[in-house]
């Protein structure tokens, strides 16, 4: 099964949590791609993630397949040369938009699985890995507040959430979307970017059920469980997140207890790290 993780080395919590979680259901080979980058603004100077970073990461999923690896590509050339000008100071940093720049990695294999960082598995990941993705560009399911917002068909539901995603690649090159989202990224400010952007220009996407990407409440059927910002509207209308490395939180407040035996090992090793 292959992988695709990004970010810089803040992510390195839910990185573990998420590989554990996926150990836990399979003995497949994991090929594990995180696309990293170096990247300085006036305030911040983020740092790329490194191999040391997760050298405990690849011991742990080879003693579970010897075959598995984990692979960290530094992409700082390829952003600089399409910077996304316009998306630097939003919300979320840069990193978020690293998965646009995937066809311009030749290592990269042309079925591949988008997971965000605060994406945790609940059940065997295969079940959506395997889907038959040949026709399609994305394979995703809808965004839990955004597919009742932004609609180009008052009538339907497709705004996808761009958390989980399986991605064939040989069609992307020759449709160009990352090109064309990347583009859009450069020259257009989005709440959003990189998920506009997708939603924007994919021609050829297929829908799936909500346990595939599950963002609001996890139920037995629940095969990835994402974690991503939700809204509370008692007493008046807030946001929360709550990320899987916030244990205290994610217990107390979202009494999440279905990956308690995940968080035990990802404490044990980021322990190590740490050290």
């Amino acid at each position: 099964m292959n992988l695709l993780y990004c970010g810089d080395r803040n992510i390195l919590d839910g990185l573990i949590i998420s590989i554990l979680s996926i150990l836990k259901y399979t003995n497949d080979m994991l090929n594990i791609y995180v696309l990293t980058m170096t990247y300085k603004d006036e305030n911040k100077k983020y740092q790329p993630l490194t191999k040391k970073d997760v050298k405990e990461i690849e011991e742990i999923i080879k003693k579970k397949n010897e075959k598995s690896f984990i692979k960290i590509i530094d992409i700082t050339k390829e952003v600089n040369e399409c910077m996304p000008s316009a998306n630097i100071d939003t919300f979320f940093t840069p990193y978020c938009m690293l998965r646009l720049y995937a066809d311009e990695v030749t290592c990269i294999p042309d079925k591949i699985l988008y997971l965000d960082t605060d994406v945790v598995c609940l059940k065997n990941p295969l079940d959506f890995y395997n889907i038959d993705n040949t026709k399609y560009e994305l394979v995703g399911v809808l965004d839990y507040y955004g597919s009742h917002v932004y609609k180009k068909n008052i009538l339907k539901q497709e705004y996808i959430n761009s958390g989980v995603l399986l991605l064939n690649m040989k069609l992307i090159k020759e449709t160009k979307l990352f090109e064309k989202c990347r583009r859009m990224c450069k020259n257009v400010k989005r709440l959003l970017p990189d998920q506009a952007a997708l939603n924007r220009y994919v021609k050829y996407k297929l829908i799936v059920p909500r346990i595939y990407n599950e963002q609001k409440q996890e139920n037995e059927a629940t095969i990835f469980r994402h974690f991503s910002t939700t809204f509370k509207f008692w007493p008046k209308i807030r946001k929360q997140t709550i990320k899987p490395w916030q244990i205290e939180e994610l217990h107390n407040i979202l009494n999440v207890h279905a990956f308690d035996d995940v968080l035990e090992e990802y404490k044990l090793i980021i322990e190590r790290i740490k050290k």
